[in-house]
């Protein structure tokens, strides 16, 4: 079985991180639900270990998700200083910190998806695993769009920061739109890779 070190060193990572985007974060209320998904992932991690020890791969994409989520946490999304670096840069419209969360949001679970339907499904590698981790990622982004979807008639205004919609009437649309393109993209840039690492795990 792999060492749980790895995970052990890259969850103590993310909770260092995860403690300095609470100190100071914009709005306390939009930090706990856009970090919410941190909480829940790394103790899930940990414990399943011993029975479904994850790639190092898929490891260190969850905790670059992690720190995308805790980021856009710490400032909300909306006023992320990367984002307004890449608005001047690229003279956007928008600040578009919320667009890359939202490609993450189909990157890292699409080889979430890849692994647990390889490992745990008589699926291989192929047009099939690809659609089915694809249909994952866009389900995935149709909760989340309704959670925030009830966020906002539950909060009102007060949602707003959690939404990061910045006023684009076709804000879920895009959402959704580039978290099926990040599912793609993850699985057209890593699929090799993360076939040998699959198989390392399985040595």
């Amino acid at each position: 079985m792999p060492s749980i070190r790895p995970l052990q060193i890259t969850a103590a990572a993310s909770l260092a991180l995860l403690a300095f985007s609470y100190f100071g974060a914009y709005d306390r209320a939009t930090w706990w639900m856009e970090v919410a998904p941190v909480i829940i992932v790394w103790p899930l991690l940990l414990a399943t270990h011993e029975r479904f020890p994850v790639t190092r791969l898929l490891l260190a994409l969850v905790f670059i998700h992690a720190a995308i989520l805790m980021l856009g946490g710490h400032y909300s999304y909306a006023r992320v200083p990367l984002g307004f670096w890449m608005q001047d840069l690229l003279g956007l419209a928008r600040n578009p910190y919320d667009g890359i969360g939202h490609l993450a949001q189909g990157f890292i679970p699409a080889i979430a998806a890849r692994e647990l339907l390889l490992r745990k499904t008589p699926l291989k590698a192929g047009a099939w695993t690809f659609t089915l981790a694809t249909a994952v990622c866009l389900a995935i982004s149709a909760i989340y769009e309704l959670i925030e979807w009830g966020a906002a008639v539950a909060i009102g205004q007060g949602a707003d920061e959690f939404l990061g919609t910045q006023g684009d009437p076709w804000d879920t649309q895009k959402d959704m739109a580039l978290a099926w393109l990040g599912a793609m993209l993850a699985q057209w840039l890593l699929a090799r890779w993360h076939d040998r690492q699959l198989k390392g795990l399985q040595a």
